[in-house]
């Protein structure tokens, strides 16, 4: 077996390969080849095992895997899933008002009136942004028959629009003069143990 296999294979002699310097199954390159000194070492001493100690802890191991077979770990609870049963208590505390015949009527006349307004709204601003996008697209047709050049300027993106910052007031403003309370934080979290 040439060298090269045996360093495939990782049958290594004595002498250790380097690099991978250009060799074949018929010849070896001596470069290849650098000698090291075998490393020698006293075997490991055996540690002395009490045969009664060793049958304990496998005993223990036994007993330990039995109580687990016979109840199983209880499986700690994620309270964030966990919904509260007021809350799963569907139940109203106070009944809804009785509304008259009339009440019923003018409520979904409303209603009705409340759709119309908001389609012919709707309406309105889609016939608007239509109107709007036609006249630029036909004043970008003048100018390109005017110039190329002013239409292709036209038509560049403009980078100052982008990126976009806002400055506007929050959902929920802070109030004004309103004094944080300090106090003690009562860590109330349940520790499980298995």
């Amino acid at each position: 077996m040439s060298w090269c296999v045996r360093a495939a294979l990782g049958l290594r002699p004595r002498a250790t390969w380097i690099a991978p310097v250009r060799c074949g199954h018929w010849q070896m390159s001596m470069l290849a080849l650098r000698e090291s000194l075998p490393m020698r070492a006293e075997p490991r001493k055996k540690k002395k095992v009490d045969p009664r100690r060793d049958q304990a802890a496998k005993d223990r191991l036994k007993k330990k895997l039995k109580k687990l077979e016979r109840v199983p770990p209880e499986l700690i609870p994620i309270e964030d899933f966990i919904t509260p049963s007021k809350y799963l208590d569907e139940s109203r505390v106070r009944d809804p008002p009785e509304l008259t015949i009339e009440e019923i009527e003018r409520r979904a006349l409303l209603m009705k009136e409340w759709s119309r307004h908001k389609h012919k709204q709707h309406k309105e601003e889609k016939e608007m942004i239509q109107s709007m996008v036609e006249a630029q697209q036909e004043a970008l047709q003048e100018l390109r028959l005017e110039s190329e050049e002013l239409y292709q300027a036209a038509i560049e993106r403009d980078e100052g629009l982008f990126p976009l910052e806002l400055q506007g007031p929050s959902f929920t403003p802070p109030i004004p003069g309103f004094q944080a309370p300090e106090g003690k934080y009562n860590n109330i979290t349940k520790v499980y143990k298995q």
